[in-house]
């Protein structure tokens, strides 16, 4: 089946390619050109811009529930899930979520072909903790040459060009949170282990720990799925359609300023979108069907293993109804979350596992200025069977979340949302009464709501 899935995605990026050798080249706006490029003899040299988002998140703070073995220890304790990240220190509270400032520029007297892209974090969320991340984390800092008809190169760090939840613009992310697939599968977090984990309390002697699981704790920021490296695009009209690809190869190694290893990470993205009434800018009305893949290796231990990822999606705005699918694999690395699912136990990783993410996304502007959303994800994390599979450690988690939100616009600039997280998690294919299928009981509902400005 996964084969299919992956015939699919090929013919999707073939697709999008063979359009985009067919037309002739335009400079309309779209995630890869918005990020990428400026408006020739009309960009400024230097343009200061950024945007703030406050947040508010609550949940009824239930505690971990009674476990057995060695994990009993934590009977009582606050459920990582349940408080708000990245500190997961309050169930409940107020966070500057994001704070980025940049400058970007183009139009120079001596080469009007080259643009560039600056931009730090000063919020507090993954970019700016784990370790050495801190305020004023250097989240993007590349060169785009724009010498080349139908080749434009971008070189340096910016966001890998995939999945339409993570490529999109911050500013105009219609929800507070991520979905489940995009925080677990997408935005990679690195963990070292090499201080070793003398005792788990996951109720599991050493010997018998869950293989294939690198356990410990982060020291560098969240990817925020970007990396450092060259990337060819460019997009191009046919009438109302517009075809869009991207090639990158990247370190694969986040926000870091060098590679870690000598692998290389390698990201394909194809798009094909239907633009209408000629609109323009990141909220324009179209209709885009893309597909994307990353694939790449990490180094830990000496040892090499694979992390790949592809997908597929679609979007819809009208300018009054909005709709967005999307799915996607991921094969080899996946996040494991905190042992026990407890705030102050260590970090997981597995090293061979298998998982898959879909939602759907619906948005209604019941005025100009209002809009109601609905959104449905699942997570199907770590299906791939192992020795563990039936037993008190089994890695098998299904997340599944309806989000009912509103959005309400100031302005362009100027927005407030609202958002209710119905959340459930289930450990299927645990042993029955065993430590994950309690801890999967306890998973709460989110209450969020969200200031943002963009200046």
């Amino acid at each position: 089946m996964f084969n299919k899935k992956l015939k699919f995605k090929k013919s999707a990026l073939l697709l999008a390619l063979a359009g985009a050798i067919t037309t002739q080249p335009v400079l309309a706006a779209n995630w890869l050109m918005i990020q990428g490029t400026e408006k020739p003899d009309q960009a400024p040299r230097a343009k200061v811009w950024g945007f703030a988002q406050i947040d508010y998140q609550q949940t009824d703070d239930t505690k971990l529930p009674t476990l057995s073995g060695a994990a009993a220890g934590l009977s009582g304790d606050s459920a990582a899930f349940n408080q708000m990240a990245p500190q997961l220190s309050t169930s409940s509270g107020f966070n500057i979520k994001r704070a980025r400032i940049g400058v970007r520029g183009a139009n120079f007297p001596l080469d009007k072909n080259v643009n560039y892209f600056l931009m730090t974090e000063l919020g507090n969320n993954g970019i700016t903790t784990g370790g050495s991340g801190s305020q004023g984390q250097l989240t993007d800092a590349s060169i785009t040459l724009n010498h080349i008809k139908g080749a434009r190169i971008r070189v340096g760090l910016f966001k890998t060009p995939g999945s339409e939840e993570s490529f999109k613009g911050i500013p105009v992310f219609n929800y507070v949170n991520f979905t489940n697939g995009t925080d677990r599968l997408l935005i990679e977090k690195k963990v070292d282990n090499s201080t070793p984990v003398g005792a788990l309390p996951d109720g599991v002697p050493a010997p018998a720990r869950q293989e294939n699981t690198i356990y410990g704790t982060r020291t560098d920021p969240a990817f925020a799925v970007r990396d450092t490296g060259i990337q060819i695009f460019d997009t191009f009209k046919n009438n109302d359609w517009e075809y869009s690809y991207a090639v990158m190869i990247g370190n694969g190694n986040g926000l870091a300023l060098t590679d870690n290893d000598k692998n290389k990470d390698l990201y394909l993205y194809g798009s094909a979108e239907k633009v209408f009434d000629n609109s323009q800018g990141p909220r324009r009305h179209s209709m885009k069907m893309y597909a994307w893949s990353q694939t790449g290796k990490r180094t830990v231990d000496s040892t090499e293993h694979k992390r790949d990822r592809a997908g597929v999606g679609m979007t819809y705005f009208d300018g009054k109804y909005r709709a967005a699918a999307e799915y996607f694999t991921a094969d080899g690395m996946i996040w494991g979350g905190p042992v026990a699912g407890a705030t102050n136990t260590p970090l997981s990783v597995f090293t061979d596992q298998k998982a898959d993410a879909y939602q759907l996304d619906l948005g209604y502007r019941i005025k100009p200025n209002i809009e109601l959303n609905a959104r449905y994800d699942v997570l199907n994390s770590a299906t791939k069977s192992d020795a563990n599979t039936g037993t008190g450690i089994d890695k098998k988690r299904v997340f599944t979340t309806t989000t009912l939100g509103a959005q309400y616009f100031f302005n362009k600039k100027t927005s407030v949302r609202l958002n209710y997280e119905i959340r459930d998690l289930d450990a299927p294919t645990a042993l029955a009464g065993s430590n994950p299928t309690r801890v999967a009981k306890v998973l709460d509902n989110r209450l969020s709501a969200q200031l943002m400005m963009v200046f």
